[in-house]
């Protein structure tokens, strides 16, 4: 059983963008507490309901954002 649910955090043009790597979950706002928030309501959203040991998730899983910064020159 997976003990993290992991998202990936990049910034665009103009908002960030977080997307789950482990359930079919995006996001996007124009700050990063505005997008930590959002995604957590969104894989709420996503799982509510949802048997989390059929998905292969802990009852006490734990998001864990990593964010993309860019590239080294």
């Amino acid at each position: 059983m997976k003990r993290t649910i992991q998202v990936r955090i990049s910034k665009g043009d103009k908002l960030f963008v977080a997307e789950c790597l482990d359930l079919p979950v995006v996001t996007q706002a124009a700050t990063l507490d505005d997008l930590a928030k959002n995604i957590q309501e969104a894989i709420h959203l996503y799982l509510d309901g949802e048997d989390l040991a059929e998905l292969g998730f802990c009852a006490d899983s734990t998001i864990v954002a990593t964010m993309q910064m860019g590239t080294v020159a």
